[in-house]
C-alpha cells in the first residue's frame, strides 16, 4: 500500500511539480499593408507555404501563426499577423529565421506585396501591436 502512495505523490509531483502546464507562452500582433494589386498573388503564395518555411517557423518556437486580411475603410487592404512564442530567447529564435536562405527566398516573394507602415518601429517590416487584451 505504501509503495501505491509514494508512486502517486511522485507522480502527482511530476505533473505539478515539472512544469507540465507547458511553456510560458508570448502572444505577438503585428500588422502590414497589401497592394491591392497583389492580393491573389499574396494569398497563392499562403495557401501554399514552402514546407522548409513552415519547418523554420517551428523551430524558432513559433506556434499558432495566422494572418488575416482586412479592407479598411479608407479603401486600403492590411493584413494581421498573430503567433505565440513557446521559448526562451526571441531575439536568437528570430535572428536565426532572418539567417535562413530559405526563409530569405520566401520573403524576397512576400514583400513585393506589401506596404509597411510609415509609422512602424526602426527595423521593423510588420509593425508590432500592443496586446490590449486577452482572455484564456
Amino acid at each position: 500500500m505504501k509503495k501505491i502512495a509514494v508512486v502517486i505523490m511522485l507522480t502527482a509531483l511530476g505533473v505539478v511539480g515539472l512544469g507540465c502546464a507547458g511553456p510560458k507562452i508570448q502572444r505577438y500582433g503585428s500588422v502590414i499593408g497589401v497592394k491591392k494589386e497583389k492580393l491573389a498573388e499574396y494569398k497563392r503564395l499562403h495557401a501554399a507555404v514552402w514546407p522548409d518555411v513552415l519547418d523554420m517557423i517551428e523551430q524558432c518556437n513559433i506556434r499558432n501563426y495566422s494572418i488575416y486580411l482586412h479592407q479598411l475603410d479608407d479603401g486600403n487592404y492590411y493584413l494581421f499577423s498573430y503567433f505565440e512564442y513557446i521559448g526562451d530567447d526571441f531575439k536568437a529564435d528570430m535572428a536565426k529565421m532572418a539567417a535562413d536562405p530559405m526563409t530569405q527566398k520566401w520573403w524576397d516573394v512576400c514583400e513585393p506585396c506589401q506596404i509597411p507602415l510609415k509609422n512602424r518601429k526602426e527595423g521593423e517590416w510588420w509593425a508590432t501591436m500592443e496586446e490590449v487584451f486577452h482572455s484564456d
